[in-house]
Order: C-alpha cells, then sequence, then structure tokens
C-alpha cells in the first residue's frame, strides 16, 4: 500500500509548494471581547494577513452598545490587529456580535471569546457564511461540545506541518498495522503536553515550539530520503519516534486553546472535547491516505498492474525532498520571528 500513498503524498506536496508557503495561512479570524467594567467593553480583533486590506471586515458590537471613538487598524507580521471601546449599559451579555464584510468572507471560519469581568468565559464560532453571534446570557453545555469539537478538527486539518509530519509517519510505518499503533502514540503524546500547557501546568513560548515542530519534519522527512533500506531506528521503531515528536507538537495544539481560553465553568469538556476534535481530523485525514492507497491497490489488482519498485523508491525520496524543503522554509522563518 505504500507505494500508492507515496503517489497521493506526491500531489499533496506538490500541491503545498505551489502555495503560499505559510502553514497557518487559514488561520481563522479571532475576536475577544472583554468587560472591563459594568459598563465598558474592549472589542480586539485579528485577522490573518492573507486577507486584503481592502477585504477586511467591519466588526461591530450591536444592541445596546454604543462605540467610542475611531477604530484604527494596525498591520503586524502575519495579521491585522485592531481594538475598540464599547459602552454596554448592563453589560456585554445578551448583545450581538456583527461582521460586515466589504466582500464575500474569503472562506475562514471565526472564533469568538467573550471574557465576563467576574471571570467566565464564554466561545463562540462561526463558519464562513455566518455573520452574526448572539453573546449567550448563560454558558451552554451543547455549544461548548460542538464549538471546541470543530475547533480542534479544522485546526488539525488547515495545520499543514501536522498534517506533513503524519505523512511522514505513514511513509515510514507502511503496514496498516504499523500506521496504527505509530500514530497511537502520537496521539498519546501530543495529548498529555496539550492539556499540561492548556491548563498552566507546563508552558513553553510558542515561538521557539512552531519552529521545533517545524524541525521535527526535517527530521523524519531526512530519515526517509537518507535510508531507502530501512534499517535505521526511525523505520524499526517508528512509534518511539511519534511518541517523542508528539510531546512537542502538543504544545502547538495547545498553542491555539491558550490563544482562545477555556470556559471555566465548562473547562474539563473544552478541554476534551478540543481534544476530541484534533483526534477526529487526524483519523480524517489518515482515513484519506490509506482509503484513496486501497482502491489504488484494487485498481491495480483489477487491471494486473506491476509495481515499479525502482521508481518507488525515487518517488518516495522525492517526497522526502519536497516535504524537507517547504518544513525547512518553515523552521527558518519561525526562527527568524524570534527577533522580529
Amino acid at each position: 500500500m505504500c507505494q500508492f500513498i507515496c503517489r497521493i503524498a506526491t500531489g499533496l506536496i506538490f500541491t503545498l509548494l505551489a502555495l503560499p508557503a505559510f502553514p497557518h495561512d487559514l488561520r481563522p479570524i479571532f475576536i475577544d471581547i472583554t468587560e472591563e467594567t459594568e459598563s465598558i467593553v474592549t472589542l480586539r480583533w485579528k485577522v490573518p494577513g492573507s486577507v486584503e486590506r481592502d477585504s477586511l471586515p467591519e466588526i461591530i458590537l450591536n444592541g445596546n452598545c454604543t462605540k467610542e471613538g475611531t477604530t484604527e487598524i494596525l498591520r503586524y507580521p502575519g495579521d491585522y490587529q485592531s481594538r475598540q471601546t464599547y459602552q454596554c449599559p448592563g453589560g456585554v451579555l445578551g448583545q450581538e456580535v456583527e461582521m460586515i464584510f466589504p466582500v464575500p468572507n474569503p472562506s475562514l471560519t471565526t472564533i469568538i471569546r467573550v471574557s465576563e469581568r467576574h471571570g467566565g468565559i464564554h466561545s463562540g464560532m462561526l463558519g464562513p457564511g455566518e455573520y452574526t453571534w448572539p453573546i449567550p446570557e448563560q454558558l451552554n453545555r451543547t455549544a461548548v461540545i460542538k464549538n471546541y469539537t470543530v475547533l480542534g478538527i479544522e485546526h488539525i486539518l488547515r495545520g499543514w506541518d501536522h498534517l506533513l509530519f503524519i505523512v511522514c509517519l505513514v511513509l515510514i510505518a507502511r503496514s496498516f498495522r504499523r500506521i496504527l499503533i505509530t500514530v497511537t502514540g502520537f496521539t498519546i503524546a501530543h495529548s498529555i503536553t496539550l492539556a499540561a500547557s492548556s491548563l498552566d501546568l507546563v508552558v513553553l513560548p510558542i515561538a521557539p515550539v512552531e519552529a521545533m515542530i517545524a524541525l521535527s519534519i526535517v527530521f523524519v522527512a531526512m530519515e526517509i530520503a537518507k535510508d531507502q533500506k530501512k534499517t535505521n531506528l526511525t523505520y524499526r521503531y517508528p512509534a518511539i519516534v511519534a511518541t517523542s515528536f508528539g510531546f512537542l507538537h502538543g504544545f502547538g495544539f495547545a498553542s491555539v486553546l491558550r490563544q482562545i481560553g477555556l470556559p471555566q465553568t465548562e473547562l474539563p469538556i473544552a478541554l476534551l472535547f478540543f481534544n476530541v476534535g484534533v483526534e477526529v481530523g487526524q483519523i480524517i485525514f489518515v482515513a484519506f491516505l490509506l482509503g484513496l492507497g486501497t482502491t489504488a491497490v484494487l485498481v491495480r489488482e483489477k487491471y494486473n498492474l506491476p509495481v515499479p519498485t525502482p521508481e518507488l523508491l525515487q518517488t518516495q525520496r522525492a517526497i522526502a525532498y519536497g516535504i524537507g524543503t517547504l518544513a525547512s522554509f518553515w523552521m527558518i522563518e519561525r526562527t527568524i520571528s524570534f527577533w522580529v
């Protein structure tokens, strides 16, 4: 099956190389609403830098809220940011967040966090076709489960760096049984550090973590490229490698939760279902690769097509070089960001 997964992965790599080399260009719009006092509310938002400036949305609070002053939009490396003060007599709960796009939404999800002055946190999520969100007066457990599960799925499926690492794991593990063990080790490891970091038990600066994640991809890509006989430690014990780097990737997953925040009254549920969402997204991606590989095997058997072993080795090496090149770019870019 590995030979057909190689071909699928090749297409994925060339698609990625044709895109701008930013693994998080499909990051969501992030809206942060904070109650400062009983009537003063601060609205902040971030929009990914991939959006053109003249396509930026206007984000406002409706209902009892009145805007004070003018809105200034600032350009930072990687995103646009803005801050606006509102007068909301009686507080922000029960009001409405509205987004007004001058052009159609460029397929971006919106994540909303509302922080009450007494410490409560409400989280919401809008799909690309949704533009208003009523701020709930009470925390809805069902909404928490849904929002954090979807957030976890979207994060893994939009995180090209994490997906490329999984592609490398599949290529190294090769058989279904070894893939299952390897991915399970990766899952357990990143679940541990995701929880530890989200609960502030272990906190690492995100910029070095992101650079190290890119370096982990470079490492596994090098292992694929340099050992075509598959005799090194990575090929012999892929679960150990996956588990070791899984701890690192967990800190990357946790960075999203640290930005959004966890509702204090439903903290265990939000954390659990974000992790569930990450695992569901991971399973979807692995199943996609294996499903296409299985289909290709059936087609080969039906038409009695040969398996070109030399070409397979060349394809696998080309995939490794493609992944390694892209990950090296990310690693350099993220390292440079330390000083930007």
